[in-house]
């Protein structure tokens, strides 16, 4: 699994001329499934964002201190299959992303586990397999990459 994480002022998926999620200070998060992820993907990138220490903690002065979870700010995930996405010439090809008839339940159960791990109402997302519209005003900017699978050496 891969994950871009942004910290944002705020972020929001625009569907068919129709905001469908929005969030305030936070993180959002793109997620990318490849075909062989498993729940300890999903385990680690949702331990891993909630626990990222990408806010300043105004009372100390320290730039790299807060999680999303100290500060009490949300989350909007977006499902991104094109972070799998590899140039074969100048044509980009997705073969090892997951196929949507899997990445679709699995995404939803990514979500739902950000939520029981954090707050139900704070975490929010877009719409799988819709194209969408991503709006943000960046904060920073400051953006991470994850990915569950560590290459071996």
């Amino acid at each position: 699994m891969r994950a871009v994480v942004q910290r944002v002022v705020s972020a929001s998926v625009e569907v068919e001329g129709r905001i469908v999620s929005a969030i305030g200070p936070g993180l959002l998060v793109l997620v990318g499934l490849h075909e062989s992820d498993v729940d300890s993907d999903a385990d680690y990138i949702c331990r891993k964002v909630l626990n990222m220490r990408l806010f300043p903690n105004e009372e100390t002065g320290k730039t790299w201190d807060h999680s999303v979870v100290q500060k009490s700010y949300e989350i909007l995930l977006v499902s991104q299959f094109t972070l799998y996405g590899i140039l074969k010439g100048n044509k980009p090809d997705f073969h090892v992303a997951m196929p949507p008839e899997k990445a679709k339940p699995f995404y939803a159960s990514l979500v739902e586990k950000f939520q029981k791990a954090y707050k139900q109402d704070a975490v929010k997302d877009g719409i799988f397999g819709a194209m969408m519209k991503v709006n943000l005003v960046n904060d920073g900017p400051v953006t991470m990459h994850l990915d569950s699978a560590q290459p071996s050496k």
